[in-house]
């Protein structure tokens, strides 16, 4: 078994040079190796839905669904691979534009964001995402956050 700094070495080489989107390989190396996280297959009608939780508390901050592509505004009925995450900036991302992230699919559309696997930004970028959502959902706080205008 290899040490766990090569481990992270290998990580940091493969999101560095690789413009290719990560597979879910991939991902889950990744939160395996920076948050100790095993994906949970909860739900024996989706066997291959695969949920990232936090340790302690059980909450969640990923989910990685295959679903077809017309239920997320995309062309076509075949199925497509994504991953659910939090996010503070979820109004920039959509408004930017960015190939590959759209509105969350059946969940919170105000903070959580769909990404397809297939394409639109870097492995830093999903993974400096997969960051972020870890960070957010990762305290105890429940309820709206103060100072923030509830959307209509």
């Amino acid at each position: 078994m290899p040490a766990r700094g090569d481990i992270s070495s290998s990580l940091n080489t493969m999101v560095n040079a690789c413009p290719v989107m990560p597979a879910r390989g991939d991902i889950f190396a990744y939160v395996r190796e920076k948050f100790d996280t095993e994906p949970e297959y909860p739900w024996a009608r989706y066997p291959h839905y695969a949920v990232l939780r936090h340790r302690q508390g059980r909450k969640w901050y990923g989910l990685i669904m295959d679903v077809p592509g017309n239920r997320l505004g995309l062309d076509g009925d075949g199925p497509v691979e994504i991953i659910n995450l939090k996010s503070d900036g979820v109004l920039d991302l959509l408004i930017s534009g960015t190939p590959g992230i759209l509105p969350a699919y059946h969940i919170d559309k105000r903070n959580w964001v769909s990404i397809l696997l297939d394409g639109g930004i870097t492995p830093g970028e999903l993974f400096a995402l997969i960051d972020e959502s870890h960070a957010l959902t990762g305290g105890g706080r429940t309820g709206p956050r103060r100072g923030r205008m509830p959307l209509a």
